[in-house]
């Protein structure tokens, strides 16, 4: 058998500086998408947490002092993702910066006619190509967030999507996955949405979801796992691909409780 550092590096780490019990225990019980892991499952993802951890930097901004809590809640959340996959999903980026809450972005775009305009929001995350994750502590602390609402899961979903170019819905898909299957799936979902919307229908999820199909993706992604049971029962056709590209059924946990 060949020796490889990396795996080598990646032992160490766990053996020596896994997630202490306090701060994860206090994490799992912080976030409410956790709970219908498996003791397995949990330790695993502890596992990639603690990988997460020795590879990305984390930092305050505006102020913000980011503590040992803040990292592991913000990592677990991340990590959920890739449960089920590698840490090599996230590894073309390096730092995540966190404000106390919402920031601004300031962008330019051109409309239709060719018009340049320049734009002033305040958002609560915010995802750059092979760059980094921009969130707001107010909202990605696991308290007090309306059911399905998950701005970190929203944000990593993006990284997913983007890595094989801009965010567009239709991230890289593993062998055996169909991509007409995927298309056919998201698409018919996002055109009858999109309707619901624009006809002021009551909706499952977040009207935002309607922006484009990069957003839909990342919605869907986040209430896939806070809340999976609706997304099963009225987006199915998009569950059955969410769930074979997370390589998760998070419905059958939540029906387990």
């Amino acid at each position: 058998m060949s020796w490889n550092f990396k795996t080598w590096r990646q032992h160490r780490i766990l053996t020596h500086e896994l997630v202490p019990d306090n701060l994860w225990q206090g994490a799992v019980k912080r976030l409410r998408f956790l709970r219908g892991l498996t003791p397995d499952e949990l330790e695993r993802l502890r596992q990639i947490v603690t990988l997460f951890l020795h590879t990305k930097q984390i930092s305050g901004a505006g102020g913000l002092a980011i503590t040992e809590p803040m990292r592991v809640i913000i990592a677990a959340q991340a990590c959920i993702l890739i449960l089920n996959l590698t840490l090599d999903y996230y590894d073309d980026w390096v730092e995540i910066v966190v404000y106390p809450g919402e920031f601004i972005r300031d962008y330019e775009y051109t409309d239709e006619n060719g018009i340049v305009h320049r734009t002033r929001e305040p958002v609560s995350g915010e995802s750059w190509p092979a760059g980094p994750v921009i969130l707001s502590w107010e909202d990605a602390d696991g308290i007090g967030a309306e059911p399905g609402y998950n701005v970190v899961i929203h944000e990593f979903a993006h990284k997913l999507d983007m890595l094989n170019g801009n965010a567009n819905g239709y991230p890289v898909l593993h062998p055996g996955m169909s991509r007409q299957t995927w298309s056919h799936a998201f698409n018919k979902a996002y055109t009858d949405f999109c309707r619901q919307v624009e006809t002021g229908e009551e909706t499952v999820i977040d009207p935002y979801a309607a922006e484009n199909p990069a957003e839909f993706f990342a919605v869907l992604s986040e209430v896939f796992f806070e809340m999976p049971l609706p997304i099963k029962q009225y987006f199915p056709e998009v569950y059955e691909q969410l769930a074979l590209f997370y390589r998760q059924d998070p419905a059958q946990r939540w029906s387990d409780l």
